[in-house]
């Protein structure tokens, strides 16, 4: 007799289903990320990732007014979950918000069409 005869198989989705709560693995992520254009290309300033799409913006913001004056600065927001079969690592993702510093100082999000 088959395991499903049995009752014993589940599938691959049934068991993700059954892992671990989001503290341990987190089924969802925001990633954000400052990039520093220069004339070799954007070079990666800091970045960081929360579970939270609002702290995301505030470490965003904060991080892109850190950095020195007249450096010029863009930001981004990226969406992360975890879907199946979205790719090798199971994660798919979409740029949500890019950011941009004023010249006032001010960060501006920009959402991104889905």
């Amino acid at each position: 007799m088959t395991a499903s005869g049995l009752g014993l198989a589940a599938s691959a989705q049934e068991d993700c289903l059954h892992c671990a709560g989001p503290t341990e693995t987190p089924q969802e992520r925001f990633e954000w990320e400052v990039r520093i254009p220069s004339e070799q290309g954007d070079a990666l300033g800091p970045c960081g990732s929360s579970l939270f799409q609002a702290t995301a913006m505030d470490e965003l913001r904060k991080a892109m007014r850190n950095m020195p004056v007249g450096t010029p600065v863009r930001g981004s927001i990226v969406h992360k979950v975890f879907d199946f079969g979205a790719s090798s690592d199971g994660w798919s993702s979409r740029q949500i918000f890019r950011a941009y510093l004023d010249p006032a100082g001010s960060v501006l999000f920009e959402r991104t069409a889905p």
